[in-house]
């Protein structure tokens, strides 16, 4: 007789040789509270993106107006172009350590971060870190397309003229309330059709980005005669004592900006070949690339200040100072791709599955991504970067200090405590081994709670500049406030840890 492979068990999972791991058809449980077809794992045969698909992705989502002037920020804080490019570089070095981990789980299991959540956070549970990273994103959301619909603005009314001449709405002028509708609905238009599109746009969009980020180093480099004096000038803060008060706060602002990303990459690595193209795919496209426009803004940055006799930070302000009708149209396609590369890529996609996972049998991938369209406009962004001080240092500073604390245990449960063995049908299931106390894990809301008041308790505001007392909310964190991310990230990943590990409960994988 020849021998036969037994067929597995009933709910038993499949691996394949690469270890990724799916359910037989017709195992995963269909119970409406937690299940709906976004949120199921991705087959093992959809599962195609490869190292140049992830690569592509971080190009993609780099290149933007806001990563643009991050360097540049920088110097203006007294570094030099090699401190300011240093930091960025280092800060997306280690932000990619938490990104690989979280990312593993998407390969393997073929499941979204608000899925993964519910192993350390209970079915139930799992709402709480999704909530918080939507919310982060809804407002990321509306912000980058406010940009994006300025810069089309700026760069039409240099075209057309007189846009900016017209009657006014809400203090803006009407013409602008347009290009900002028209760039809402495009985004909206692009991720209604799937992630599979999100694939294609960013594989064409990065190459684009990255060439016209090059031409307009070029075109300035030519009008300069060189790349100006910047790179010449010494850092006012030298190496010593004046440098690292400056350097540590700066260095976890530069991580803060893809923390949230270290949180919903499953989202993404979910549609990943295997693990060797995530990895590769996210270390060849994250740090290499921040490092490169760091470097790009700062040249360009160097170039204007020869040819204005003013640094002009702002890439969609310089384009517009060009008198080339297609310089202008070539500037305005490369903003309008690279604002609408990140935002979806960054800030649709985790929300429309986070938002999913709350009410699964009402709300869909799609239905999420209109949602998080909606409430991006419903926070009304025109506000919020008009006011900077309660924005990025005060709210945004808060939401990344959560966000560590969240990533701390995430890391901790799945690599520390189950040693990246989760039960997939379970993660679905109400009453099992995820299902904790009623849908709750009290072990990961403690150390969520406690690594928040770390990571958050210490916030402080300069007088007049935000809500928080001077001496900080808790005085005695206050020296934590400016390392929240980090401080967050540790304190929860210990205490999980310790809670979690003793006895190996029964509730581990």
């Amino acid at each position: 007789m020849t021998a036969t492979v037994p067929p597995p068990s009933p709910g038993e999972p499949i691996a394949d040789p690469q270890g990724r791991v799916e359910l037989p058809p017709g195992e995963l449980p269909d119970d409406g509270r937690f299940v709906n077809d976004d949120l199921l794992p991705v087959p093992v045969a959809r599962r195609r993106w490869t190292t140049y698909n992830f690569a592509a992705l971080w190009v993609g989502m780099a290149h933007n107006i806001p990563s643009w002037l991050l360097a540049s920020g920088l110097v203006t804080l007294g570094m030099d172009w090699k401190q300011a490019v240093l930091t960025i570089a280092l800060a997306n070095l280690i932000v990619l350590f938490p990104m690989l981990l979280t990312g593993h789980a998407g390969p393997k299991y073929g499941i979204p971060f608000p899925v993964l959540a519910r192993a350390s956070f209970g079915l139930r549970g799992a709402n709480l870190p999704a909530l918080i990273r939507a919310a982060v994103a809804c407002a990321w959301f509306g912000i980058q397309t406010w940009i994006g619909g300025q810069g089309i603005f700026v760069l039409l009314d240099r075209i057309f003229g007189g846009w900016a001449e017209v009657s006014r709405i809400g203090g803006q002028p009407w013409t602008l309330w347009l290009c900002f509708v028209l760039f809402w609905a495009l985004e909206l238009a692009i991720i209604y059709r799937g992630m599979d599109t999100l694939r294609r746009f960013e594989n064409w969009a990065a190459p684009f980005v990255i060439v016209g980020a090059l031409v307009l180093l070029v075109w300035i480099s030519v009008k300069a005669g060189g790349l100006g004096p910047l790179l010449d000038q010494p850092s006012k803060l030298g190496w010593g004592a004046d440098f690292w008060p400056v350097f540590f706060p700066s260095l976890m602002g530069m991580i803060a900006f893809w923390s949230t990303l270290s949180l919903n990459i499953p989202d993404f690595t979910r549609f990943g070949a295997g693990q060797r193209a995530q990895i590769w795919g996210q270390s060849l496209g994250l740090p290499t690339t921040m490092t490169l426009f760091a470097l790009l803004s700062v040249f360009v940055t160097s170039g204007s200040q020869a040819v204005y006799g003013a640094a002009v930070w702002d890439p969609v302000e310089l384009a517009a100072k060009t008198d080339n009708v297609f310089g202008l149209i070539f500037a305005l396609v490369t903003v309008l791709v690279a604002t609408v590369s990140v935002n979806i890529a960054a800030n649709v996609v985790s929300p429309a599955y986070d938002l999913a996972n709350l009410v699964p049998k009402r709300i869909n991938f799609r239905t999420g991504a209109l949602i998080t369209g909606v409430v991006g406009v419903l926070c009304m962004p025109w506000k919020l970067t008009s006011t900077p001080e309660l924005y990025i240092f005060t709210w945004l500073g808060l939401v990344g200090g959560l966000l560590g604390t969240v990533a701390g245990i995430l890391i901790a449960d799945y690599w520390i405590v189950r040693r990246t063995v989760l039960d997939l049908g379970d993660l679905y299931r109400p009453g099992g081994r995820y299902w904790y106390a009623n849908g709750w894990n009290p072990r990961a809301v403690l150390a969520f709670a406690v690594g928040g008041v770390l990571a958050v308790g210490g916030s402080h505001s300069a007088p007049g500049k935000g809500p928080f007392p001077e001496d900080g909310l808790i005085p005695f964190l206050k020296p934590l406030a400016d390392y929240g991310w980090a401080v967050g990230l540790a304190a929860s990943l210990v205490l999980y840890t310790a809670l979690s590990l003793p006895g190996r409960r029964s509730t581990v994988v």
